[in-house]
């Protein structure tokens, strides 16, 4: 997802976003856009050439061509593009963590997740979320706070996941799936999550590490 400018966010401001978008806004630049932690140069390759192997909604494989630090050229490295990707550690007003399972075909299995999913061409990730939510659950959710911004695996992909809090959510409707889209909803007490953590429930490695912040952030409130 490109980066905006503070002044371009003022002009949209106004016309299109509600005050509790305002809110995850600037959030959101507060939290996902600030400048990146210093890199240390001397380990960057450069990106000689690249070319795309296969094209997909989902995914997108390319092959580039790069040179190392020390003049080394290396052939063929396979980069992974996905969408960017957005979830939440939802509570409800009675403070019950919202989740899902779902079935996961590439490992086989039915995960315990928190929900989520794509951030579209030009939405916000406040914005998505809040579709997500809605789909997925049928809850609405308007409080939404950012927790960290994470790769699921920067070495081969290149999108990030955004991880938010979202609190107070009400059940206002049926679940609307996409397409191949099979979900059931549970609720869990915060202690229950704790406990499914520590017994290995969860295992959605990105959805782990939003509960973790979350689980801390909660812990001092």
């Amino acid at each position: 997802m490109s980066r905006f400018s503070l002044q371009t966010a003022y002009r949209l401001l106004p016309t299109y976003l509600s005050g509790y978008e305002l809110k995850g806004l600037f959030l959101t630049f507060a939290t996902f856009y600030h400048e990146p932690i210093t890199m240390n140069d001397e380990l960057k390759w450069k990106k000689l050439s690249s070319h795309y192997i296969h094209k997909g909604p989902w995914a997108t494989l390319r092959s580039d061509r790069c040179e190392m630090p020390d003049g080394r050229i290396v052939e063929d490295y396979y980069v992974l593009e996905y969408p960017n990707w957005v979830n939440a550690v939802a509570l409800t007003e009675d403070n019950k963590i919202v989740m899902v399972h779902q079935y996961r075909h590439a490992a086989g299995i039915v995960s315990l997740e928190i929900p989520g999913g794509v951030i579209e061409d030009g939405e916000l990730p406040v914005a998505a979320l809040r579709r997500e939510l809605l789909e997925e659950t049928g809850y609405q959710f308007d409080d939404f706070e950012p927790l960290c911004t994470v790769y699921a695996n920067p070495s081969t992909a290149n999108n990030q996941t955004f991880c938010y809090l979202a609190r107070g959510g009400k059940k206002v409707q049926d679940q609307q799936f996409d397409d191949h889209e099979d979900l059931i909803v549970e609720t869990f007490t915060i202690d229950e999550v704790r406990q499914l953590l520590a017994d290995n429930k969860i295992v959605q490695a990105l959805h782990c590490t939003g509960l973790f912040y979350a689980l801390a952030k909660l812990e001092k409130e």
